[in-house]
């Protein structure tokens, strides 16, 4: 009797488990964003960094390219902040080093809108962060899973000047949740 409560626990059990969300973290840094009203866009981004994207923890060094697009302008100004539209897309490829796959590991896009905020700091100064909720496809291994999560991207200090079409993105950061069917 007890290995039959055994055997209907452990049944019950692998299926959850076969379904449980992963949460995956990739970094990035530097790189070249631009922009005008059709959107923003960085195509040379460096993934620096991928957590629990194969059960091994934090892996780290220059381990492939993060690039994306925005959707385009849908209020404010590239200068003051404001909103982009949904759409666009999101790439992450990794290089084949430390164990990270030669080839896509993320693809997608911004599932809405998008938010372009300017922070003037107390010397004068200006920062800018994009962030934006992104979906698509993880490449894990020989899995691939539905994700949902968020992108938060930096740019470096542009002076007393405000953002005028061009500057080097600081770092960033895309955490997703997945899972098969998501």
């Amino acid at each position: 009797m007890r290995r039959l409560i055994l055997l209907v626990l452990l049944m019950v059990a692998l299926p959850v488990a076969a379904f449980a969300a992963k949460q995956v973290d990739m970094g990035n840094n530097a790189g070249t964003l631009t922009g005008t009203d059709a959107g923003l866009t960085v195509p040379d981004s460096i993934l620096t960094s991928v957590r629990n994207l194969y059960g091994s923890g934090l892996i780290t060094g220059n381990l492939g390219t993060v690039a994306f697009q925005t959707g385009a302008l849908t209020s404010g100004s590239l200068q003051t902040g404001g909103t982009f539209g949904a759409g666009g897309a999101f790439t992450v490829t990794g290089n084949g080093s430390n164990g990270v796959a030669n080839g896509p590991i993320f693809t997608g896009t911004f599932f809405s809108d998008s938010t372009w905020q300017m922070f003037t700091l107390p010397d004068g100064t200006h920062n800018y962060n994009l962030t934006g909720i992104v979906t698509g496809i993880v490449y894990a291994k020989y899995k691939q899973y539905n994700a949902k999560g968020v992108t938060f991207q930096l740019t470096v200090n542009t002076g007393t000047g405000f953002f005028s079409g061009a500057t080097t993105l600081s770092s960033g950061n895309l955490n997703i949740l997945c899972r098969p069917g998501y």
